[in-house]
């Protein structure tokens, strides 16, 4: 795609589209799926490790799905607009100044995607080559289907680390002291493994 040839959405127009659920990815417009049971689940055992941690040690703003990163586009043509399941934005990194009642204008310090069944590849690495591009640290993609977790660093060492069966994740760069594993993500309710998810 050619962005000179397309029109890109202004943050008012953006903002028009009321609740409707989109990103948007090199100027193209993108609806989100609904979530299944299965993406909050792994979404909120991520979540209910990482929070009590940054809160104790008061590491910055941890925030769970539906919150809009603009990724430092201009408000007049927004050439991305993510809005990632669960991201984190240290405390020194927050911007200033920025309204809380719109959509942020940076990125996230680390940015999880939980892949639904809908999701597209294609789709998905444009949104990780940005997010690392414009200086988000790492991205965390996490597939059910396998029990994997992909996590990409923008320092690059290495580029992507992939860990599954009950394997402890590097967070220490994010999160020191935290005991993170795939075991702890990927952990279902016993009537739900009986249903063999």
């Amino acid at each position: 795609m050619v962005l000179s040839d397309v029109k890109l959405l202004t943050l008012d127009e953006l903002l028009k589209l009321g609740d409707v659920r989109v990103e948007i990815v090199d100027g193209e417009l993108i609806e989100m799926a609904a979530a299944g049971m299965v993406h909050q689940l792994i979404g909120g055992n991520v979540y209910d490790i990482l929070k009590p941690h940054v809160k104790l040690h008061d590491l910055g703003l941890l925030i769970y799905d539906g919150f809009t990163y603009l990724m430092f586009s201009t408000s007049k043509g927004l050439k991305d607009s993510f809005v990632p399941d669960i991201s984190f934005i240290r405390k020194e990194n927050l911007l200033p100044d920025f309204d809380p009642h719109k959509p942020y204008p940076g990125v996230p310090d680390l940015a999880i995607e939980i892949i639904s069944p809908n999701d597209e590849a294609d789709v998905l690495q444009r949104k990780i080559n940005t997010y690392l591009e414009k200086g988000t640290e790492q991205v965390w993609v996490m597939y059910f289907s396998t029990r994997e977790v992909y996590q990409y660093r923008r320092d690059k060492n290495p580029y992507v680390r992939v860990y599954s069966g009950a394997e402890k994740l590097d967070v220490e760069a994010l999160f020191p002291g935290l005991e993170l594993t795939t075991a702890m993500i990927f952990l279902l309710p016993d009537w739900m493994i009986q249903q063999q998810f």
